[in-house]
Order: structure tokens, then C-alpha cells, then sequence
């Protein structure tokens, strides 16, 4: 009877094995077993995107006590964004705002810090340490702080920034490079003017020799004027639809020709001096002469500036040298645009008319037909004393 219980027993447990087992094996393989239970809030903390904030939080109160306010609490004791203490309410401190606004309607046995953010005690509050606000403010609205009242305000994350490009002074060499550069720009551009406008270039020098100072004054009065007159243009030509259109052109052309007047009555007054400073010999034609007189007078003008370069080294001497070429120069460029504003670019010789008229009148009698009012046959001629 017992063996018979015994096999009874054994069969009824092979059979109930493979119902156990069938769950199991209809499970597939490669399926991951399911996670465990976790309490509820456990899994709020262990979420890394929680703990971004405290260490970054960690980190910018590290930043502030090493900048020397100690007075912030650890980051255990921040709450991020705005909080409330609600009236009639005692809670102990110190209570930490980050990044928001703290509102006390009731009382804090301890003290009070915000970090980016205003402390407002309201009316009929208490606070019975200090209220520090870094990055805030600290507003009393009625309330009581028995402590000590800050605000600090926060310096922005430093970053980085490019070195600065401080303005070096030219060197000895450079300076002087830089001189023979405009002589040579000037030497160039003297050549074009003889070449191509030798007649404008001495109707200038004509204007300088008739009045050196009436040519100072008016190239005194035409800088004066310069500025003025571009904006008249521009005021005149901003009337009309297409004026404005042409506005851009004209400033253009406006500038090129002030440009073009100051340099060819520089080239006038350096050939002036050039030619008081030169001699006729060894050249046989007059434009030899001048070209001579031209050069020679450059490098009167340009080497005052010369002297000037070689003397950078010397701060002082080399300040009051650069004054004195300045001086001369402007005043060099002053006379030459007066004559070319005289003369108006070279183009009105002065005496050219009356020369003109005189010569007219010399050769009336030549002809039978009446030039200038006198007739041939009533032209009286002077006839000497025979005897």
C-alpha cells in the first residue's frame, strides 16, 4: 500500500512539472527579465537629469565662495526657483533659493540667501539672521530683519576673451620707408601732371607768384568751406527722385576733385620752391627746368618729414619735429589750394586777356578793315625828328 501511495505521489508530480515549466519556456528567449519594484520618489533621485542642477548648483556656489561670499550655505540646503513662507509659519533656517524669488510672510529662525533672485520680506514677516540676496535684491515691505541686509550683484561667467591689438608705433625704419613711399607716390603723380596737364600746373604757379598771401587766405577759406559745400550738394541734389540717385556719385567726384586740387596746388608750390632753390644750368629746355625745379622742391618738403622719421626713436625730438613738418606742409598745401582755386585749376591765367587784347590792338593798323574802333587811315604814327 505505501509503494502504491508512493508511485501515486511521484506520478502526479511529473505531471504537475511541466505546467510549472510552460509560463517559462513560452517566455522568448532574448526578453529581459522585468525590473524590480522601486519605492515611489526613489526613482526621482536617481535619475541623473536630477542631478544635473546640484552639480552645476555645487559648482556656481563654489565659484561665489571662492569669489569671498561665504555667506552662501551648502547646496543641500537651496531649493531651485521661488518659494514662499506662508504667514503665521515658523521654519527654521537657513532657507536657499536658487534661481528664483524668496517670499517671507512669516517667520525664519535663521538666515535668509537667494542666488539669482530678490528677498522680499512682507509685511508683518520676521526674519531673525541676515538676509543675503547674490544677484538681486533685498526689499523690506513691512517686515523685520534682525540681521545684517545685502545684496550682491553677481559678475557675469567670464569668458573668454581675444587679447587686445594695442596700435604699435612705427619703427625708425618703417617711418622712413613710409616717407620715400609718398615721395615716390608724389614723383609719380608730378610726372603725370607735367605730362598731361603741364598748362594747368603753371597757371597755378602763375597764381602763386601773383599772391602768395591772397592764395593763402583763399585756400584758408576754401578748407573752411569744403565740408559745408559737400552738404549743400548733397542737400541740393536730395531735392529730386534722381538727384538721390546720383548723390553716391557725386560725393565721389566731389571728394576726387577736392583731392585733385590740394595735390596739384602742392606740386605748384614745391615746383615754386624748387625753382628758388635750383639753378638754370645744364638744362637747355623749359621743361627740363621745371621737371628739376619739381623733384628738388618734393625733396625739400619731404625731407623735413625725413628728419622727422629718422628721429622716432627719440619720443620727445621726434614729436616736435613731426609738428614742424606738419606745419609746414599744411601751410605748403594751404597756399597751393588757394592759387588753384584762384586760377581755377590752372585753367585762368591771370594777365592772359589783357596780353591777348594789347597784342590785338599792336596789329590793327595791319589791316584796312577797323579792329577795336581805330581805323587804318586815321592811325596816327609817330615820326622822329629829322632835323
Amino acid at each position: 500500500m505505501r509503494a502504491l501511495i508512493a508511485f501515486a505521489a511521484l506520478a502526479l508530480g511529473g505531471v504537475r512539472a511541466p505546467a510549472q515549466a510552460t509560463p517559462a519556456a513560452s517566455r522568448p528567449s532574448n526578453s529581459n527579465p522585468p525590473a524590480p519594484a522601486v519605492p515611489p520618489g526613489a526613482g526621482a533621485v536617481a535619475q541623473p537629469q536630477k542631478q544635473a542642477p546640484d552639480t552645476v548648483l555645487q559648482r556656481e556656489i563654489a565659484d561665489r565662495r571662492a569669489a569671498g561670499d561665504t555667506y552662501l550655505p551648502d547646496a543641500d540646503n537651496f531649493t531651485v526657483g521661488n518659494r514662499t513662507i506662508a504667514a503665521k509659519t515658523r521654519v527654521d533656517g537657513p532657507i536657499a533659493v536658487a534661481h528664483g524669488n524668496l517670499d517671507v510672510f512669516g517667520t525664519v529662525d535663521g538666515d535668509v540667501v537667494t542666488l539669482g533672485g530678490d528677498v522680499r520680506i512682507h509685511n508683518g514677516a520676521r526674519v531673525t539672521g541676515n538676509a543675503f540676496a547674490a544677484g538681486g535684491s533685498v526689499v523690506i515691505d513691512g517686515g523685520v530683519v534682525e540681521g545684517q541686509q545685502r545684496a550682491i550683484a553677481l559678475s557675469r561667467p567670464t569668458l573668454p576673451t581675444l587679447p587686445r591689438i594695442h596700435a604699435r608705433p612705427l619703427s625708425t625704419w618703417e617711418s622712413v620707408k613710409l616717407v620715400i613711399a609718398w615721395f615716390a607716390l608724389l614723383t609719380i603723380i608730378g610726372l603725370g601732371v607735367m605730362v598731361f596737364a603741364e598748362g594747368n600746373l603753371e597757371g597755378v604757379v602763375l597764381a602763386l607768384e601773383r599772391g602768395f598771401a591772397r592764395s593763402f587766405w583763399l585756400g584758408l577759406a576754401g578748407q573752411v568751406v569744403m565740408l559745408p559745400a559737400l552738404l549743400v550738394l548733397v542737400a541740393a541734389l536730395a531735392i529730386t527722385l534722381i538727384g538721390v540717385l546720383l548723390v553716391p556719385f557725386a560725393v565721389v567726384a566731389y571728394v576726387i576733385a577736392a583731392a585733385g586740387l590740394v595735390t596739384l596746388g602742392f606740386l605748384a608750390v614745391a615746383r615754386l620752391t624748387g625753382g628758388a632753390l635750383a639753378s638754370d644750368r645744364g638744362t637747355t629746355s623749359p621743361r627740363g627746368v621745371h621737371l628739376r625745379a619739381l623733384i628738388i622742391g618734393l625733396v625739400a618738403y619731404l625731407g623735413i618729414w625725413l628728419v622727422a622719421a629718422v628721429f622716432t626713436w627719440s619720443p620727445l625730438v621726434g614729436a616736435i619735429l613731426r609738428g614742424v613738418a606738419v606745419a609746414i606742409t599744411w601751410v605748403a598745401a594751404t597756399v597751393g589750394l588757394g592759387a588753384a582755386l584762384a586760377s581755377r585749376a590752372g585753367t585762368q591765367r591771370p594777365g592772359a586777356g589783357s596780353a591777348q587784347k594789347a597784342g590785338a590792338d599792336e596789329l590793327a593798323w595791319q589791316t584796312p578793315t577797323p579792329v577795336s574802333g581805330v581805323a587804318a587811315a586815321t592811325r596816327k604814327v609817330k615820326v622822329g625828328a629829322s632835323g
